[in-house]
């Protein structure tokens, strides 16, 4: 089979490096020159919780050649309209693209390359671009049960799934599912919640879980992920324990503090970590937020739920972008002090 990682920043590298590590022959592929000839003059260099280098195969798009069998979407979102154009003529009707991207981009990957070959997946580790060949592994993923969860758009469990499991196991376990859209909005909650918060507040994940009025915003933004995921017709499903499904909807104040648990609890070990969109950001690149926490926005839009924590993160997101406001923890301010119903906040209203 022709493998390709198209997208290789710090998701895509380091799947790449586990991949070839374990024997898999796989191509990196990504318009980041410098970094493409780093990896192939010195290996991706894989640090953090492990500390590896691995000789890998990188191309850029343009020197993409041939027909691939299978490829994993890395990329942001914010490029999808001219990678899936330039990648169209390096597909046949046997290819599958299995995007594993943040957000919900299914729908949209399969509007160019058809819904019977696509795929998607939720991603259930995290890491850092530090320069050119190198990338940070922000947890210890031996300790994960699994390190995917994929499946099809209408939920068939056929051969495109169980071989696009099979090869992302030469890096760890992909749990397949027949619930993938449904498993989509459970990863938006890490998405909207903690990725949303660290980009609009220019903060680690650490410094997100450690603030009190930041902690409190991932609750109320969680509870309107699952509010529109249920209003798709969808079930949120279970994130870390059996109480989470009923703890991202708050009802009263015991519920409010599970919430905080949780993420306390999910984030454990992630500290160190900065959202891919608060990367972005520092670069001064164009963010995924539109695809993240206005996905959350439109759809509730669409079915007439109010989204105001994940309409601020918009804001203040696209507001960084245009450099009208800076990466800092003061913006907690623009999160509306009166929208907080349960305390620790309505005690300092």
């Amino acid at each position: 089979m022709k493998i390709g990682i198209l997208g290789c920043g710090a998701m895509g590298t380091v799947m790449g490096a586990y991949m070839t590590k374990n024997g898999l022959d796989v191509e990196l592929i990504d318009s980041y020159k410098e970094h493409v000839d780093v990896l192939n003059k010195n290996g991706a260099h894989i640090i953090g919780s492990v500390d590896m280098i691995v000789p890998v195969k990188a191309v850029t798009p343009e020197e993409m050649k041939g027909i691939y069998d299978l490829i994993f979407l890395f990329t942001k979102q914010t490029v999808n309209d001219t990678v899936l154009k330039n990648l169209l003529p390096h597909l046949n009707e046997k290819s599958t693209v299995c995007t594993l991207q943040n957000g919900v981009p299914e729908h949209f990957v399969a509007g160019y390359v058809g819904e019977e070959r696509t795929l998607g997946g939720t991603v259930l580790w995290g890491a850092t671009f530090v320069k050119p060949g190198v990338s940070e592994l922000t947890q210890d993923i031996t300790k994960n049960d699994h390190l995917f969860e994929i499946g099809a758009i209408d939920g068939t469990i056929g051969e495109r799934v169980n071989n696009a499991a099979e090869i992302l196991g030469y890096m760890g376990r992909a749990k397949i599912t027949d619930t993938l859209m449904a498993s989509r909005w459970g990863k938006l909650i890490n998405n909207a919640c903690m990725s949303g918060m660290s980009a609009a507040c220019g903060a680690t994940f650490g410094e997100i879980l450690q603030d009190e009025k930041s902690r409190a915003c991932l609750s109320y933004l969680a509870r309107e992920v699952k509010r529109c995921c249920e209003a798709e017709g969808y079930k949120m499903p279970i994130l870390l324990n059996e109480q989470l499904p009923y703890s991202c909807d708050i009802k009263d104040q015991e519920m409010f503090d599970t919430n905080q648990r949780m993420f306390l609890e999910m984030y454990k070990d992630m500290y160190t970590a900065k959202a891919s969109m608060l990367q972005d950001l520092e670069k001064e690149k164009k963010t995924e937020v539109l695809m993240i926490n206005g996905y959350v926005s439109s759809t509730g839009d669409k079915y007439n739920i109010d989204t105001p924590f994940n309409d601020t993160v918009v804001e203040i997101v696209t507001k960084i972008e245009k450099k009208l406001l800076p990466l800092s923890m003061d913006n907690l301010k623009y999160f509306n002090d009166k929208l907080f119903e349960y305390k620790y906040y309505q005690e300092k209203k």
